[in-house]
């Protein structure tokens, strides 16, 4: 307990048990005999450490992995032993590791976003690109339906979007989900035998040829190491 609560009485205090509380509790006399007083509190950024000349910083995080030591409260519970090197069997000492997939979404959205969605690093991105055709013109369908395939032979992982929906909708949607590499097929950029390539955190857009747009998102998936 910390020193502020020397000669505290006549307190209310969790009985651990739900819905129950102790009345009257008296520090000196209820407390003491179990525990001690200590100089108890909160860290602040910036203190140094008592053991090496670093300091201490503080900042808000999230925790995506945990690690528990659970010695040896269920080995023994199951008898599950190794021997030691005397050849005496000894109950094995645990431990729990654990990873969150949906706490490594959440940091990852966190950190990589704008005002217009997410912006998928392309190491986790659920898809590598998304190719939106942009008309129900056939020669609009059949180019963006060469380009998926060509894609992925290129091993690109690829969301086809080719809803009946206006470009502006399909643009603000694939802000919103956030998938690294955009390749839109209109028909001004058909016409001349190129397509609109946008990175998802970059603004400029660029017109590439239809032949060299799956090598080029094939060299940039390499070049993040996916």
């Amino acid at each position: 307990m910390d020193e502020a609560l020397a000669g505290a009485a006549g307190m209310v205090t969790g009985a651990n048990e739900n819905d129950f509380h102790l009345e009257g509790v008296d520090v000196a006399r209820d407390v003491l005999p179990h525990g001690k007083l200590a100089d108890l509190r909160q860290v602040r950024a910036g203190e140094g450490c008592p053991r090496c000349d670093g300091a201490l910083d503080v900042f808000k995080a999230l925790e995506i992995g945990h690690i528990f030591k659970l010695g040896t409260k269920y080995s023994e519970a199951m008898k599950a032993t190794v021997l030691d090197p005397d050849g005496k069997a000894v109950p094995i000492v645990m431990g729990s590791y654990g990873i969150g997939v949906e706490r490594i979404m959440a940091a990852a959205i966190e950190l990589h976003h704008d005002e217009n969605g997410i912006a998928w690093p392309l190491s986790i991105a659920p898809f590598h690109a998304t190719v939106l055709t942009l008309g129900p013109e056939p020669e609009l369908k059949k180019a963006a339906e060469e380009v998926v395939d060509a894609l992925a032979r290129e091993g690109v992982e690829v969301l086809h979007d080719d809803r009946d929906e206006r470009a502006g909708v399909k643009f603000k949607d694939a802000d919103l989900v956030g998938i690294p590499i955009r390749i839109a097929i209109g028909k001004k950029g058909l016409a001349g035998g190129q397509v609109e390539w946008k990175l998802r955190a970059a603004k400029p857009v660029e017109l590439v040829p239809l032949a060299e747009v799956a090598r080029k998102a094939a060299e940039a998936v390499r070049a993040a190491g996916r």
